[in-house]
């Protein structure tokens, strides 16, 4: 059996599209990426053999992109303005540098955490994608 291929995490940027670019946006702490799944509908009828229910594939759908960030107040922030916006285009890269996911999506919650005398500030953030995210090859930054 050939050696593992696994990767840590450590080096992934999360990015959101401002014109034709990726800007790196804010101290990233962890991510769940958009999963893959698809809708069954039921197309059971009347007649189906030995009573068994029976379904044709529906729509296919993203799960939404969650993350922590280690917040940093500030007037201009790029996540509060995609909130803003309604939607944006936001991207993972992941360690190696050369391989990201890709979605469009709409941030649909960005709350700030607790605030304690020796907790670091956090905030959540999630993004609901819209349409199919891809594994797209880019360059890497020199």
């Amino acid at each position: 059996m050939p050696a593992t291929a696994a990767q840590i995490g450590l080096g992934s940027k999360f990015g959101i599209k401002n014109g034709s670019t990726y800007s790196d946006t804010a101290e990233v702490t962890n991510i769940t990426l958009p999963g893959w799944t698809r809708n069954t509908v039921d197309a059971t009828h009347l007649q189906s053999p030995e009573g068994w229910a029976e379904f044709i594939a529906g729509l296919k759908t993203a799960s939404d992109c969650t993350f922590t960030i280690n917040w940093i107040p500030a007037i201009s922030d790029p996540l509060l303005t995609a909130f803003d916006a309604g939607k944006g285009d936001f991207q993972v890269i992941f360690p190696s540098g050369t391989l990201a996911m890709q979605f469009t999506g709409i941030v649909t919650n960005y709350t700030p955490g607790e605030v304690s005398p020796e907790g670091k500030l956090t905030a959540q953030v999630t993004i609901k994608p819209s349409g199919k995210p891809v594994l797209a090859t880019v360059t890497p930054a020199p």
